[in-house]
């Protein structure tokens, strides 16, 4: 049911194109993920997202839990008709929120309790709560729960979150018994190579469905964001979709990919959207900015998107200075559609050996400007 077929590899690199099969259709890879935190991709309705060539989005468990709540989804059916979302769904764990919510939580062996940020109650996350909670929304791919700590926590205290890690996985697979949903474990470690290893070989013994690698693009400095990248896909199984957590700029998914990691996330797209930033090649616009108030051009004129093909620069420039909510689902699909297009492109270039760990197609002097 959750196969994965690597249909390509590149001669230069370690990327690949595969296919990971779920029973809500499947996810042509490399592929990036939009995420919808709480069953929505901000601004965006399910069929603007279709629009868009997504295949697959990210919905997060510990927000799902407080709001709605997940016996409410499961009444409505589960996530995919809650959302209106017929294609693939993977639930993340609430592991990011240990990160993102340190001065809200208290952590143990058992699991979390976190103090609740909408009306400050009390609530308690334990690995078997959390699968409980993703069984219940009925994702395709349900996330271990895991312990993200901070870049700057030194190697012994990383140390003692990554057994808490790996305990809390042995924990997730004795209690995650849904046939249809498919089991991620999380390798984390931080910038040590020792523990990254450790963990990437520990997590590959239960011989899951997929394997993630988390704990990056969590503030740290980007030429440790490319360590991780460069070294631990080679501890990774070839024969499982690879999904690296949080990354979501051009330079770092070609890196990504260029080491055999297949699928991302990342709230940029939508995040910067809603500021009224677009993406052109891998340039930021930022079209508040007075020179666009008279630019009638599209935001990309090679883009297909619905926003490229409707809309100027100068509408969307009018849109953003009066606080219109428009401008930002029009910026948000077209951000949302670059990144896709980008991973699409990637595809093509490995399927015709022209994949590079720089790949840059918009540039004519490309060798795989065809893909663009």
């Amino acid at each position: 049911m959750f196969e994965f077929e690597i249909t390509s590899n590149c001669s230069n690199t370690g990327a690949r194109t595969g296919i990971f099969h779920t029973p809500n259709g499947q996810v042509n890879t490399p592929k990036f993920m939009p995420v919808g935190t709480l069953a929505t991709v901000k601004g965006i309705s399910s069929k603007q997202l279709t629009s868009t060539g997504s295949e697959m989005i990210l919905s997060n468990t510990f927000h799902l839990h407080l709001q709605p709540g997940e016996k409410l989804v499961k009444e409505s059916g589960g996530i995919h008709k809650f959302m209106n979302w017929p294609k693939p769904i993977l639930t993340d764990s609430g592991g990011y929120q240990v990160f993102s919510l340190a001065k809200l939580n208290n952590i143990s062996d058992k699991g979390v309790e976190f103090k609740n940020p909408r009306d400050g109650s009390h609530v308690f996350l334990s690995p078997e709560k959390v699968m409980q909670i993703q069984m219940d929304l009925g994702s395709d791919v349900a996330m271990a729960f895991d312990h993200c700590p901070p870049h700057t926590a030194n190697e012994n205290d990383i140390e003692d979150s990554l057994q808490r890690t790996h305990s809390w996985l042995q924990k997730c697979v004795e209690t995650h018994q849904k046939s249809n949903q498919a089991l991620f474990g999380i390798v984390q470690g931080g910038k040590y190579p020792r523990l990254r290893e450790y963990s990437a070989k520990y997590t590959s013994s239960f011989d899951l469905p997929g394997i993630a690698v988390g704990g990056v693009s969590v503030g740290e400095a980007v030429e440790e964001i490319h360590s991780v990248i460069n070294y631990v896909p080679k501890f990774l199984p070839i024969n499982k979709p690879r999904y690296l957590m949080g990354i979501g700029s051009l330079k770092e998914i070609s890196l990504a990919v260029a080491n055999g990691f297949d699928i991302f996330d990342c709230v940029l797209p939508t995040r910067l959207g809603r500021h009224g930033t677009a993406f052109f090649n891998d340039e930021r616009l930022n079209l508040r900015n007075a020179r666009f108030k008279n630019d009638f051009s599209p935001i990309d004129k090679t883009c297909k998107c619905e926003t490229c093909k409707s809309y100027s620069r100068a509408y969307l420039h009018h849109l953003i200075r009066n606080d219109e909510i428009l401008g930002l689902t029009l910026i948000s699909l077209h951000n949302i559609a670059h990144l896709i297009r980008f991973t699409n492109a990637i595809s093509t270039a490995i399927r015709d050996n022209c994949f590079t760990n720089d790949f840059a197609p918009w540039k004519t002097s490309s060798i795989a400007h065809h893909t663009w």
